[in-house]
This record gives structure tokens, sequence and C-alpha cells, in this order.
């Protein structure tokens, strides 16, 4: 049976949110393929985890029998995320770009994951889990275009979930999100259009993807 963690971080609800539509998408054709499955699943924008605190940062170097009640009480919610994404056969991350980069409750749930010496380390322990971020964008910051330089999401949860988690990670990146809402964008549109359509795409190709992984 497949588990799938599944984390919406955008702050919009339902349809008004890109992240959360497309990853509701893949979800929807992971479940097709696991019925029998489970889904683990966290909103951080209606549910926020706890940003990091010297407690729960230092009891994660310390040892149970000499953590102090507030460490053990802190490090508690730490270990339950922990757990979470180790149990996970799949991990979906619906990440919108919000000022450049994501958002603060997706950042204070990575904060809680990293630990150095199990999820991170010589051998991180949900090495090689398949991951699927939906890095949704109101503009464009592709290669070549003016704002290149301003794409801190994919860069930075690259080096966190590939390079330091050691996860398989896969993007879906559907861009110029604010072309229908901006008239300043219009001309966008259809290139919105397009990202769009081809992004719940790759979210049903991926589903597959992952699913034929699981049943080789």
């Amino acid at each position: 049976m497949a588990t799938l963690l599944h984390i919406d971080s955008s702050v919009f609800p339902g349809e008004a949110s890109s992240s959360r539509s497309v990853a509701a998408a893949f979800r929807t054709a992971w479940e097709e393929q696991h019925p029998e499955g489970a889904v683990i699943y966290r909103d951080l924008a209606a549910n926020p985890v706890p940003h990091i605190t010297a407690d729960a940062w230092s009891a994660g170097y310390a040892a149970p029998s000499e953590r102090t009640p507030e460490q053990a009480a802190a490090f508690a919610a730490r270990e339950e995320l922990i757990e979470e994404l180790e149990q996970a056969d799949a991990v979906l991350i619906g990440a919108p770009m919000y000022n450049f980069s994501i958002p603060s409750t997706l950042k204070a749930w990575l904060d809680s994951v990293l630990l150095l010496g199990r999820t991170a380390g010589e051998t991180p322990s949900a090495q090689g889990t398949p991951v699927i971020v939906v890095a949704s964008r109101g503009g464009s910051y592709a290669p070549g275009t003016p704002r290149e330089g301003f794409e801190f999401v994919q860069n930075y949860l690259e080096a966190v979930l590939k390079g330091t988690l050691r996860l398989d990670l896969h993007f879906i990146v559907p861009e110029l999100t604010m072309a229908p809402r901006n008239p300043a964008m219009s001309e966008l549109v259809p290139l919105y259009e397009a990202s769009r359509e081809r992004a719940f795409e790759d979210a049903a190709t991926k589903a597959k993807e992952f699913a034929e992984r699981f049943a080789a």
C-alpha cells in the first residue's frame, strides 16, 4: 500500500490557487492508481507548523534522556513531521512563489524535517523518495527572461530537497498566473493558458509514472 505525503502552502483556497489546483490533479491521478493507498495531508496555510525554536533545534542533537521537558515537547512536533516524510513512498508539495521565494510556512516545515544525522547527512533516511513540487508563480522567471535572477524557489528547493535530503526531485511550473488578473499582462494570457494546460498534463503524467515505479 503506497503512501503519499501531500503538502499545500498557498494562502489561497481551492481553485483560486494554481499550486493547489495542479497538486490536486496530481493527487487525483495518484489515488486512481492507488485506490487502497494512504494520503497524509498537511495544509500549512490552514494549520501552520511551529517555526523552529532553540529548544526544537537543540533537542535534535541531544540524547532523548538528556533533553529538558521543553526540548522534549518541542522535538515531539518535529519528529511527527520527520516520521511522515520517512513513511511516505512519494511526496507532493505545492510551493507558490511569494516575493521571489517559498511561503514562510513551507520554510518552517523544511526547518523541522531537516535533521543532520537522520534526514540529512551521509545516509538520509528518506533518500530516493520521489517528490513532485508544483512551483507556481505570477510571472515568469525562466532562463532568458528579464527576471531570471529573481528565481529563488526552484534553486532553493533543489538545494534542500535534492542536495540535502537527497530526494528524487521533479518540478511542475505553472507560470504567468497573474496574467488573467493583471491588465498589464493581458498579452501574456495565451502563454499562461498554455502553461496551465501543460501543468495539469504533467501532473497526470507524473502521477502515473510514480505509480508505475511502485508497481514494477
